[in-house]
């Protein structure tokens, strides 16, 4: 009796342990930035604007910007996803320059040579100084596509659900980080334990511009089904862009941009 007592509480122990380090060490868990400046030329993008941007809380932070063709044109605002940074997605901005759309593509705090570490306030002030850089720079709303990717695509619907914006459009959604964590710790009280929710399912339905769901059958970082509840919640003129045979980094490769440009011009008048 005496020996199984003693188990547990060492079970217990080494339970509780894991727990403190999950909740100490939790943002660097969830946020994986490259730390340093991106490079245009390597990136591919050498024709794009190093511009700042300045968040809703007054940080300075990065981003490129290149300018629709013909001027007026549609402006795609890019929150991308959690590993590496804006230098990574080169490839992404020249699909993008082939459709005559411009781009601005702001660098979060903490990634990119930016100051600053990443949480979800801080990354909500980001998104909505970048949309706010947009407006400035004269914008209008419905010239403004908001893409978001993995992780941005929580920041994006929170920023579509509080401003006007032509289009939503999710790449490998998530419902919630809340939703994500329990998931991969399903033994873990994350309800106690997380700072940083980003929920995404409960801004989908305030969100009145047209919303495309992209998600791949073979995503092992956000599970398909999040992206299916994503869009039962939308209220919005709304349609899902499905590859069975796609994962969570590759949806591009299948025709991602492609499709959204289909959806945009099937739901969103010119500007």
């Amino acid at each position: 009796m005496r020996t199984f007592l003693a188990l547990l509480v060492a079970a217990a122990a080494i339970y509780a342990l894991f727990c403190g380090a999950l909740f100490v060490l939790q943002r660097r868990i969830i946020y994986v930035p490259d730390t340093a400046k991106p490079d245009r030329v390597a990136a591919g993008a050498a024709d794009v604007r190093e511009v700042r941007y300045r968040s809703t809380d007054g940080l300075d932070l990065l981003a490129w910007s290149l300018a629709p063709v013909p001027a007026g044109g549609f402006t795609v605002l890019y929150l991308h996803g959690n590993a590496g940074s804006i230098g990574s997605r080169g490839g992404r901005i020249a699909r993008f320059r082939q459709l005559g759309w411009g781009v601005l593509m702001p660098e979060y705090r903490g990634y990119g040579g930016n100051p600053g570490e990443p949480t979800e306030a801080g990354l909500t002030a980001d998104a909505a100084g970048a949309y706010a850089y947009l407006r400035a720079q004269g914008v209008d709303p419905t010239q403004i596509l908001l893409w978001g990717e993995s992780l941005g695509t929580g920041l994006a619907t929170r920023l579509a659900a509080e401003h006007p914006v032509a289009a939503l459009l999710l790449e490998s959604p998530y419902t919630s980080m809340a939703d994500i964590a329990r998931d991969r710790y399903p033994f873990v009280p994350v309800d106690l334990l997380l700072k940083d929710r980003l929920d995404a399912l409960s801004r989908i339905a305030a969100v009145r511009a047209p919303v495309l769901v992209m998600q791949g059958g073979r995503d092992t970082v956000v599970p398909p089904e999040m992206g299916r509840r994503m869009l039962a919640a939308t209220t919005a003129p709304k349609e899902l862009w499905h590859v069975a045979e796609s994962g969570h980094n590759d949806l591009a490769d299948h025709g991602a941009v492609e499709a959204a440009a289909s959806f945009v011009a099937r739901h969103v008048p010119a500007p």
